[in-house]
């Protein structure tokens, strides 16, 4: 006669075994631990953010995306674009860069990546990899190399310090100026 597995000698201490071995080292702590989420809190895209002092235009910020943070900071992983107004609203100049971050506490914008920023006023082009925007005080800086381009000849060097508006700069390591039709390419 053929019996069920239920009634084969020493199966139901091999089954008691495997479950309670199963059961044995899990930590009941490791199942309860919060998972802490440390992604954006909002996304928002084709974004236009108007900043103002006194009701007057200071700068716009133009991205296609923009991610904020629990902290405050923002990221625009998908490129940024400031445009810098003067006090009749006339653009003055602009900043763009293919990655931008605004850090809140310091109040910071760190832009990288062909970042240009572009002179209406002076008709002249900066061009580097990596600048900062310190809108406490109203600075442009950078410490890697910059190429700056007027109507007349190029200038460039490695760190540059700027006010807001890019009316008045200083390389801070200038090798060299070249007339526009000698420059390097």
């Amino acid at each position: 006669m053929v019996k069920g597995w239920w009634e084969i000698p020493g199966c139901w201490r091999l089954l008691a075994g495997c479950l309670l071995a199963g059961c044995q080292g899990l930590d009941d702590s490791a199942a309860q631990k919060p998972v802490l989420y440390t992604g954006p809190i909002v996304e928002t895209t084709n974004v236009v953010t108007l900043f103002s002092d006194s009701a007057r235009l200071k700068f716009r910020l133009r991205a296609p995306l923009e991610q904020k943070y629990e902290q405050g900071d923002m990221w625009y992983r998908r490129g940024v674009l400031l445009t810098f107004f003067d006090r009749t609203g006339r653009v003055q100049n602009t900043l763009r860069g293919n990655v931008g971050h605004f850090d809140k506490a310091k109040n910071l914008y760190h832009v990288k990546g062909h970042v240009q920023v572009q002179s209406a006023v002076k008709k002249q082009q900066l061009d580097t990899e990596e600048l900062f925007f310190d809108q406490n005080k109203q600075r442009i800086y950078t410490d890697q190399f910059v190429r700056i381009e007027t109507d007349t000849e190029v200038l460039t060097g490695t760190g540059l310090t700027a006010n807001q508006d890019f009316s008045r700069y200083t390389i801070l390591h200038p090798p060299g100026t070249f007339a526009l039709k000698d420059a390097p390419q």
